[in-house]
């Protein structure tokens, strides 16, 4: 099993134990919202634009609001556990494109309940995690208000933000900096070192792709 499909199946059975109203770490969101998402994302890419774009997010969210209309909490997590579109045809496709959608949305679904605990990740997904986060690092943190410095346990830096001003160093293992760079600062088991008023902007500002 791949890890897109292992993280999409260990979501929806969290999705299937929690039912419909479950919170979410997505402002707003309960799981049915975070699923009517999940299946706008992979079968419909004529609105999925708006999940980016915000001259298109009202038609986004229609449709999601739509497909919670039409299906029933239940079917909709059935979709989920599918790959739907393209990925259904290229599983390689769905691996290099969902892994870290789908762990940053069952994160966000884990977190969101009382009594979470980080997870032990398999060693070959925190790699493949941290390559993501080196690569796309700079992405992730291109609105972070100063530089960034990221820092992983047992090996490896990647930086972010602007070069120039000061600097916020942010530790932890790749699972966590990669929580921390999709905007989940709260919630992501890190350690920050600088200056106090850099550390807090960071926290507050608004990362992630």
């Amino acid at each position: 099993m791949t890890h897109a499909r292992g993280e999409r199946a260990a979501l929806c059975d969290l999705f299937d134990r929690l039912g419909p109203d479950a919170p979410t770490l997505c402002d707003g969101w309960t799981t049915y919202d975070l699923a009517a998402h999940l299946v706008l994302r992979e079968r419909r890419p004529d609105a999925a634009a708006g999940i980016a774009l915000k001259p298109l997010a009202g038609h986004t969210a229609s449709v999601q609001d739509g497909l919670k209309a039409r299906h029933p909490y239940p079917e909709l997590v059935d979709l989920v556990r599918k790959p739907g579109g393209v990925y259904g045809l290229l599983p390689f496709l769905d691996e290099a494109v969902n892994t870290l959608e789908l762990f940053v949305h069952h994160e966000d679904v884990r977190r969101a309940q009382p009594g979470w605990e980080p997870r032990e990740l398999p060693p070959d997904l925190e790699r493949l995690l941290w390559k993501r986060v080196s690569a796309g690092g700079r992405l992730m943190l291109r609105r972070s208000p100063v530089g960034v410095v990221l820092h992983r346990l047992g090996g490896g830096v990647a930086l972010g933000g602007p070069q120039i001003g000061p600097k916020v160093e942010v530790t932890g293992t790749a699972a966590e900096l990669l929580l921390f760079c999709f905007g989940r600062q709260g919630h992501a088991r890190v350690e920050f070192s600088g200056d106090p008023d850099a550390i807090a902007r960071l926290k507050n500002a608004r990362l992630g792709i």
